[in-house]
């Protein structure tokens, strides 16, 4: 069930795709057409020699001959492209201290239209402070001496290279082993709340005609307004209220001989979920040898699931496909596939009560860059405890709810209650009086975290909005964020998202992959040199032509195959 490279995107939702004219180095981009290297015509190449023929001594004529001379000249071109070439590139592309992987060049149009749409929402407020620095080069927190400390975003390319769409940018990362070295060596400070508790109740029941469910365990709204009252003990609902513990007679069940191994403790942990035999299995690349011993990777699968695995052999008895371990979950709590891969996404640190760092990606995702970086670009350089990437495009609530009904993700009546629920509670439109915070939408598919006390509150009562209303957890984001926010003094890093399209690679749902014809395979080749042995052979020899006809049709057939003979160049 792993996904092959058909299922990886290279269109509009980005890719991370190898680049062939790109070169990394110094922070910046180098085009290889910067140093030379697009193939000439030969029959200009050709007629240019000649010229140089007629301006030599002629006795390059009887040493060489015409032949010898051509092949001569362009075996010479050939090498000074080549030494020029291997001149630029290794003193270009010579950066020790960072790894900066690189997207596809389009990536800096994207790049611009986040400039334009921040800069007209922090313009005034910028300029009123006296700063006009660059707002996109990457903060440092730890100080001015930091390997990226100096690394910003390359110029836009050309106007006819550029594409529309999302797609991945530059991101300064560490070597693995600084990486590592950085890692923090206790816990961040949870503001206010030290102590956090969760609900227990085995007969749950619907007091009120809101949703929810018993796997949520129906809180009242005096009980969910009470846990946005931030306090240095508090005990709130976090799904699982059934059962001894989670994933045992809760709903959401595990296999007893996968329960003792989630409560093992680990530094980091990378989490992902398919449930509805929706996805394929992405395997993760460019993973180090220290994060394969050290961290593992949990797949969450429904039964489902599981029986399509088996039936194509991909799954056996020691649930293991690639890095991932599978864990099946059993008795799922809701009919809808997407609300129960909510579970483990918000829910990490219920399963897995003794871990510190997990990077959550949903099921549609390839990770392709080493989780130690990951956490020591987006949390620990920016001194963060949560992050996650905001919305490529949208940065309000109001307009995510009316793209959602326009895409038909979920019932419209249902996304209309629950925008008209917060409108009641004080939303409002995004404005530039939320700053510093800049965008009220995230991106949801890649969750930073560490587990401490307020984030996990943070994650808990984003599930509990997701229990009660829709199972679209951009539309209740920025409300759960806000009133925390509003009784402690706490931040999360909401990144770029080309950021996050450079560690991560969307791929197609199953249904789409298993319905895309095969590829085709191109075969490429090698373009037709010059046909100078015949041309010598025929000189000074008169070809005889008969006729009008086949005099104009052999011009013709000339043309058309110089013209070959220059497509195939290019």
């Amino acid at each position: 069930m792993t996904g092959g490279s058909l299922g990886i995107r290279a269109g509009s939702y980005g890719s991370l795709l190898n680049i062939k004219n790109v070169i990394a180095g110094g922070g910046r981009l180098l085009h290889s057409k910067s140093f030379g290297s697009v193939r000439k015509n030969p029959i200009i190449m050709l007629s240019g020699s000649r010229e140089k023929e007629r301006s030599l001594p002629s006795i390059w004529y009887r040493y060489l001959g015409r032949r010898n001379f051509s092949m001569l000249l362009l075996v010479a071109f050939a090498v000074l492209f080549f030494v020029l070439g291997s001149f630029v590139v290794n003193k270009e592309s010579n950066s020790p201290n960072v790894d900066q992987r690189i997207g596809t060049m389009s990536m800096a149009h994207y790049i611009n239209a986040t400039r334009n749409e921040a800069s007209r929402i922090l313009g005034r407020r910028n300029r009123q402070k006296g700063g006009d620095g660059n707002r996109f080069q990457a903060s440092v927190s730890k100080g001015a001496n930091h390997p990226c400390a100096n690394f910003t975003f390359p110029p836009p390319p050309p106007p006819h290279l550029r594409r529309i769409g999302p797609r991945p940018c530059p991101v300064c990362y560490l070597p693995v082993d600084q990486a590592i070295a950085s890692m923090p060596s206790s816990p961040s400070e949870s503001p206010v709340l030290h102590n956090l508790t969760y609900v227990h109740d085995e007969n749950p029941i619907k007091t009120e005609p809101h949703g929810g469910s018993d796997f949520g365990g129906y809180p009242s709204l005096k009980q969910r307004n009470d846990s946005f009252d931030i306090k240095e003990s508090m005990v709130v609902h976090c799904g699982f209220v059934k059962g001894s513990k989670p994933g045992h007679q809760t709903g959401f069940d595990f296999d007893e001989s996968d329960l003792a191994g989630l409560q093992q403790f680990h530094e980091i942990i990378v989490a992902s979920a398919i449930f509805g035999n929706y996805d394929l299995i992405q395997q993760p690349r460019n993973i180090s040898e220290e994060a394969k011993r050290n961290v593992p990777f949990y797949m969450f699968i429904d039964e489902e699931t599981e029986a399509y695995m088996k039936n194509r052999s991909m799954l056996d008895s020691s649930k293991r496909v690639g890095l991932w371990r599978i864990i099946v979950i059993h008795n799922v709590p809701y009919s809808d596939a997407r609300r129960n891969g909510k579970v483990p996404k918000l829910l990490l640190h219920r399963i897995f009560p003794n871990i510190r760092y997990s990077i959550w990606i949903d099921g549609k995702l390839q990770l392709v860059v080493d989780p130690y970086q990951i956490l020591e670009r987006f949390l620990w350089r920016q001194n963060a405890n949560f992050a996650i990437s905001r919305h490529y495009r949208r940065f309000d609530v109001f307009v995510e709810a009316e793209a959602n009904k326009a895409a038909g993700k979920y019932d419209n009546s249902s996304i209309d209650a629950q925008v008209d629920f917060y409108r009641t509670e004080g939303l409002t439109p995004y404005s530039e009086a939320k700053l510093p915070i800049i965008s009220d939408v995230p991106e949801g598919c890649v969750l930073i975290k560490e587990h401490i006390p307020i984030t996990n509150l943070f994650t808990c009562l984003w599930f509990n909005e997701v229990d009660r209303f829709t199972s679209r957890d951009q539309l209740s984001f920025g409300m759960v964020r806000d009133k925390i926010m509003a009784k402690v003094n706490w931040h999360i890093n909401m990144f770029l998202d080309c950021e996050r399209r450079n560690f991560v690679i969307q791929a197609y749902h199953r249904d789409l992959l298993e319905h895309m014809p095969p590829p085709v395979a191109v075969i490429r080749h090698p373009p037709a040199l010059p046909n100078i042995i015949t041309r010598e052979r025929n000189q000074g020899k008169k070809i005889p032509r008969h006729g009008k006809d086949r005099r104009s049709g052999s011009r013709h057939h000339h043309k058309a195959s110089a013209g070959n003979r220059e497509s195939n160049f290019f």
